[in-house]
C-alpha cells in the first residue's frame, strides 16, 4: 500500500513511520521541518521511504501525492491550546484548511484516518464518561480547529478519525510541552511543579500505543470506516494531582503543590470511554507508569527546552 503522511516527522509522525515501513507498506512523507530537526533519518535506508520538504497547505505541493496514494494520514497539526493561540492563522489554515484540501483532492476510494483530539469534549458531566455519541463543546481553538477537521472527513462517509487522549511517551521528535512529558521532565529538573485547578481530568495514551492504533486502523478500515473512536488509556481518567502521584512514586524527591490563585489556560475536564475502539479488538500496550519510567530514561539525554512546540 502507498501511504501518504503529512507531518510525518513530527511527535506522532517520527514513531509511526517506522512502524508502517515495517508491515510492509510504500511511505512518503510531506514534512516543513517545522522545528528544525530530522527525526526520520534512519528511515532514509528504506528504499519504500520517500521524503518530501514541502507544506501540506499548498495545492501544488499535495496534489501529486494524493493522487498516487491508497491511504492518506493527515497529521501535520498546529497542535495544543497555546501553540494555537499563539498563531491562530496557521492553526486554522493546517489543522482545518489543509484537511480540507486533501479532502477536495482525493477520490472517495482512498483511505482516510486523521488524529484529532479529544479535548473536543470540553468540560465533561462529572462522573460520565464521554462517548463518542456525546457532544462536541471545544473550549479552544486548538479543539474547535480538529473538530472541524474532522467533521470534514467524516462527512463522506469515507474516512475514519482517532480522537487521541493526551499523548506521553519518548519519540524521535521529542516534545515536552505534553503534560505527562512535561510533568515528568519538571520532576526531574526542579523537583516541584505548581497545580493550577488541580481536580481537572483528562485521559492520557502512549505514543507509541497511538502509532499502533493507525496501523489497527488500515488493517480494519472497511469495518471502522464512518465513526470517530476514542483512543485512551481506559485506567488513565486521571486528574493533574492523581497524574503527580503517579509520577511521585518513581521520583520519590517530587513535590507538587495547588494554587488556590491563578487559572490554567486549558480548561478542559472529562473522563473518556475508549470501549468503541477496544470492541475492534485494539487494546493498548504502553500504561501511565511504564511511560513514566521510559520519560526518566530519556531525560538523562534531553536535557533542553528545545523539545517543545511552544
Amino acid at each position: 500500500m502507498n501511504i501518504l503522511l503529512t507531518g510525518g516527522a513530527g511527535y506522532l509522525g517520527s514513531v509511526l513511520v517506522p512502524h508502517l515501513l515495517a508491515d510492509g507498506h510504500q511511505v512518503t512523507v510531506v514534512d516543513t521541518l517545522l522545528y528544525g530537526q530530522a527525526p526520520l533519518l534512519d528511515c532514509c535506508a528504506d528504499a519504500r521511504f520517500e521524503f518530501v520538504r514541502g507544506d501540506c497547505r499548498s495545492e501544488a505541493v499535495m496534489r501529486p501525492l494524493v493522487a498516487r496514494a491508497d491511504a492518506i494520514l493527515p497529521l501535520a497539526a498546529i497542535v495544543g491550546a497555546p501553540a494555537c493561540a499563539r498563531d491562530e492563522t496557521a492553526a486554522v489554515s493546517v489543522n482545518r484548511d489543509a484537511i480540507a484540501l486533501i479532502d477536495r483532492l482525493r477520490s472517495r476510494k482512498q483511505m482516510v484516518l486523521i488524529p484529532v483530539t479529544n479535548s473536543g469534549y470540553g468540560i465533561g458531566d462529572p462522573g460520565v464518561a464521554c462517548t463518542e455519541d456525546s457532544p462536541l463543546r471545544p473550549i479552544s481553538l486548538y479543539g474547535t480547529t480538529k473538530v472541524e477537521a474532522e467533521q470534514i472527513v467524516l462527512g463522506s462517509g469515507e474516512g475514519l478519525s482517532f480522537r487521541l487522549a493526551t499523548v506521553f511517551g519518548a519519540s524521535p521528535r521529542m516534545r515536552l510541552d505534553l503534560l505527562v512529558n512535561d510533568f515528568v521532565y519538571r520532576a526531574v529538573t526542579d523537583r516541584a511543579v505548581v497545580l493550577f485547578e488541580a481536580a481537572f481530568k483528562r485521559n492520557y495514551i502512549h505514543v507509541r500505543d497511538v502509532a499502533r492504533v493507525f496501523v489497527h486502523g488500515l488493517h480494519h478500515y472497511d469495518t471502522m470506516k464512518g465513526r470517530p473512536y476514542n483512543v485512551g488509556l481506559s485506567d488513565a481518567n486521571l486528574s493533574k494531582r492523581e497524574l503527580c502521584e503517579r509520577i511521585q512514586r518513581q521520583v520519590p524527591g517530587f513535590v507538587f503543590f495547588e494554587s488556590g490563585i491563578g487559572e490554567d489556560p486549558d480548561k478542559r475536564d472529562y473522563i473518556v470511554s475508549n470501549a468503541r475502539i477496544e470492541s475492534t479488538g485494539w487494546t493498548p500496550r504502553h500504561g501511565l507508569d511504564e511511560g513514566i519510567r521510559e520519560l526518566l530514561k530519556a531525560y538523562r539525554m534531553v536535557r533542553q527546552r528545545a523539545y517543545t512546540n511552544v
